[in-house]
């Protein structure tokens, strides 16, 4: 996602840059029935979206709850007439056009934190950095440090398998323009509240991909027990805080504008993601010499 500096107080900025975000599932089979879009039927846009949702113990439950979200009038709308226009190079494929779940194993060690998926990667395919140059690159790093199987993620049936991660973002709907609202930034931050709690018995390790995320993952930590140190910690790349049972570690976005800047290089993010596997307990492999 290409857009200005995002430093997000207490207003919607970018989804790019050093502290943004871009991320990248097919629709669900058996779920609803979808029109030849890949969208699904229409409920009313806004209408639909205050639904009860029912109790959600497991991951996979999340992931169907997350799919089903029309909680945001604008987004639901944006993601949906993306999916319907396509960009020309997609043309022939069928667009997921709806909240994007979180990717990986229910007991992740390591937990990836971005901020919303792209009109036409995630958006498209279903899976968070998927389809798009800055899953390229995130996915590449992944593979480098040893907890991807391969260094592509091009569609959902691709066999990519994460090895102890999951990744996930705080906003689950493309957004117009690559910026999110508070406000829809904020009614989001249930799904990853549930998350954090969900994983919180093995997880060791946050990576935060850019300020948005890290501004809204704080808070979300304070919800599910953890203690943040005052004054809040801030954003930066390399910075690290250790919040007793977990690590939060912080990085710039693997947005095109930071890589092909030189702003975010490869050994930049294997050494934040190999630390953080390292931290987890995981088996990464050592920095190429």
């Amino acid at each position: 996602m290409d857009g200005p500096p995002d430093v997000l107080p207490a207003t919607s900025r970018s989804c790019d840059d050093r502290r943004g975000d871009t991320c990248g599932r097919r629709p669900l089979r058996g779920s609803r029935r979808t029109d030849r879009t890949g969208v699904g039927p229409r409920r009313g846009g806004h209408s639909g979206s205050r639904r009860q949702v029912g109790p959600v113990e497991r991951v996979d439950q999340l992931d169907h709850a997350v799919s089903q979200c029309r909680a945001c009038r604008r987004l639901v709308n944006w993601r949906e007439k993306v999916a319907t226009e396509k960009r020309a190079a997609f043309r022939d494929q069928t667009y997921w056009g709806r909240a994007v779940p979180g990717f990986g194993p229910a007991d992740a060690r390591v937990l990836i934190v971005g901020l919303a998926p792209a009109a036409h990667g995630a958006n498209r395919t279903g899976r968070m950095f998927t389809g798009d140059r800055s899953g390229d690159y995130l996915y590449a790093a992944l593979h480098a440090v040893g907890l991807a199987n391969q260094p592509t993620s091009t569609h959902i049936d691709d066999g990519l398998t994460l090895r102890g991660v999951r990744i996930t973002a705080p906003v689950h709907c493309a957004p117009p323009d690559n910026k999110p609202t508070v406000t829809e930034r904020d009614r989001c931050r249930k799904w990853l509240d549930i998350e954090l709690r969900l994983l919180k018995p093995t997880l060791r390790s946050i990576v935060v991909l850019g300020g948005f995320g890290w501004q809204s993952l704080l808070p979300t930590l304070e919800n599910n027990g953890w203690d943040i140190p005052r004054p809040r910690p801030k954003f930066g790349h390399g910075v690290e805080v250790d919040l007793g049972e977990i690590r939060l570690f912080g990085s710039y976005h693997v947005s095109q504008r930071n890589t092909s800047t030189g702003t975010l290089t490869p050994s930049m993010i294997e050494d934040v993601l190999r630390a953080a596997g390292s931290h987890a307990g995981l088996s990464v492999s050592s920095a190429a010499n």
